[in-house]
């Protein structure tokens, strides 16, 4: 199966990777906009359409007053379908903090429900690692940041970066894991009870592994 592939709102300025045969590809309210300068055709489109100003044909449409984002309805429409990997392009920047902030908040109901998911854009890639481990080859350069998402992260390690880290905890008050860097060597970043969410250079792709 492959992945669930949104497009939202925000700023886009192109696509980091190929869209593949197998993925399912959303558009999420003004998300349609990039597609249609692409020229992709997506499987689905849903929203309130507040941001692209009309219900396009054929689009699930919701109201304006509701509990989920647009994002978060698209990421829904995805686990329905079975997917599990999903990746977010126009969830980042652009004129609306907040709901970049809202979209680390999807990042963590994915993590919390299993699934994987990933914000991006030519500048970072940014996920959220429950209970696991993430890990990057020694070619990755540049600024790797590591923040406690929610309730304390215990058994945080950080191996082979700049700064390292054993065991420690990170709290969502004290950003300690701020600005590391990668050192030239394989890396690797877990956490035993929480959720990390983790923003490096998107010039790195995507991990190496990941569990």
């Amino acid at each position: 199966m492959g992945k669930c592939v949104i497009f939202c709102a925000a700023d886009f300025d192109g696509l980091i990777e190929p869209i593949e045969s197998g993925d399912f590809v959303l558009a999420a309210d003004g998300g349609l906009r990039h597609l249609q300068k692409l020229g992709i055709e997506p499987d689905g489109i849903l929203g309130d359409f507040d941001s692209l100003g009309y219900a396009p044909a054929g689009a699930q449409v919701f109201p304006v007053e509701k509990a989920d984002t647009d994002s978060m309805l698209a990421v829904r429409r995805g686990m329905a379908l079975g997917y599990r990997e999903f990746l977010l392009y126009g969830a980042l920047g652009g004129e609306r903090l907040d709901h970049t902030v809202a979209n680390f908040g999807v990042l963590q109901f994915l993590a919390e429900h299993g699934a994987v998911g990933y914000l991006a854009d030519r500048r970072y890639l940014v996920t959220v690692l429950r209970n696991g481990h993430i890990s990057f080859s020694k070619e990755a350069t540049g600024i790797v940041s590591v923040f406690c998402l929610g309730a304390d992260a215990r058994g945080v390690s950080i191996r082979n970066l700049q700064y390292p880290l054993e065991n420690g905890t990170l709290q969502s008050g004290f950003p300690l894991g701020v600005s590391n860097h990668f050192a030239g060597k394989e890396s690797e970043i877990s956490v035993k009870d929480g959720n990390l969410l983790i923003i490096w250079d998107t010039v790195n792709g995507f991990p190496q592994g990941r569990s």
